[in-house]
């Protein structure tokens, strides 16, 4: 049961992220500056209202009393306030097929990372998908003309949030309210010069973009929070599986509804891209089963020993 929760809860959050460009296109006519500040506001003041009602607040003291946890989740803060400006920016500029491949890279230049930082050491397998994915990109860029900035922000800057936060002390939850803090009063500075500036939409264009602009706190905070409800209940493999879920449906959205341009080329591109996600998918799917084994051979020994 709890197993069939996880999964309910992390179909959700990644189909709600997947869908999210059709919100920001809504919100077209506003520059993605002035989106991003109205995101960073509404996410804090969201994420405050979430712990008062579940959270105790005694963690509070102890992060902001240390260096390092202030300076790691400054990091993260900027990083996704990065990674947001440039989504936001690529959805309303038409480039959602682009965007949506940075989230199909995320996950092998995470394992990459985690090559170069944590000392790990992928599988075999693990660098033939790292190797095929690098040459799909290498495609895009010659043959298609034009070097994918967008994509290999997003996976950069994501890959490179997930990395830092592996090894910050913080929770889920806790951790992207005081990253949200952190980025409140530059966000409520600038959106006040904009007011004062009178260039800013908020309160000047229209009932339905004030709304919209409120509610970019929700529609950021409800599929993290979804998100952190099922890794708690389910393996990272089955997250690492679903998790594909998203681009898949920016993708379609990017194709089929705002008919971006989907060429011969770009189709070569993404083929590779695919190939290596299939690779990667397809081992560690095997590695989790091989290694369940192992400990289930070795506590049925125990058993036996004992």
């Amino acid at each position: 049961m709890k197993g069939r929760i996880g999964i309910f809860y992390a179909i959700w959050a990644y189909a709600l992220w997947g869908v999210l460009p059709v919100f920001w296109k809504v919100l077209k006519a506003v520059p993605a500056t002035e989106i991003i500040g109205h995101r960073m506001m509404w996410s804090a003041i969201t994420m405050l209202v979430v712990l008062r009602y579940k959270y105790h607040w005694r963690w509070l003291r102890g992060a902001v009393k240390d260096p390092v946890t202030l300076l790691t989740f400054s990091a993260t803060a900027c990083l996704l306030a990065i990674n947001w400006l440039t989504y936001v920016w690529a959805v309303d500029s038409g480039h959602v097929v682009d965007a949506s491949l940075g989230y199909f890279i995320n996950p092998l230049l995470t394992v990459l990372l985690g090559v170069v930082f944590l000392r790990e050491r992928p599988r075999f397998w693990q660098w033939v998908a790292i190797v095929v994915a690098a040459i799909g990109i290498l495609y895009l860029s010659i043959n298609y003309g034009v070097f994918p900035w967008i994509g290999l922000t997003l996976a950069t800057t994501f890959a490179l949030y997930g990395l830092l936060r592996k090894t910050a002390t913080l929770n889920a939850v806790e951790g992207l309210w005081l990253e949200t803090a952190i980025l409140f009063f530059p966000a409520l500075a600038y959106l006040i010069y904009l007011e004062r500036l009178g260039a800013s939409s908020f309160g000047h264009v229209g009932a339905t973009i004030n709304l919209f602009l409120a509610l970019t706190g929700l529609v950021t905070v409800i599929p993290l929070l979804l998100f952190a409800a099922a890794a708690r209940r389910i393996p990272m493999t089955h997250l690492g599986l679903l998790q594909y879920i998203a681009p898949t449906l920016q993708l379609l959205l990017g194709v089929l509804v705002y008919r971006e341009s989907f060429t011969t080329m770009r189709l070569i591109g993404f083929v590779f891209i695919w190939s290596a996600l299939v690779i990667y998918s397809i081992e560690g799917a095997l590695a989790a089963r091989k290694k369940k084994k192992e400990i289930g051979y070795t506590d049925h020994i125990t058993r036996i020993s004992t």
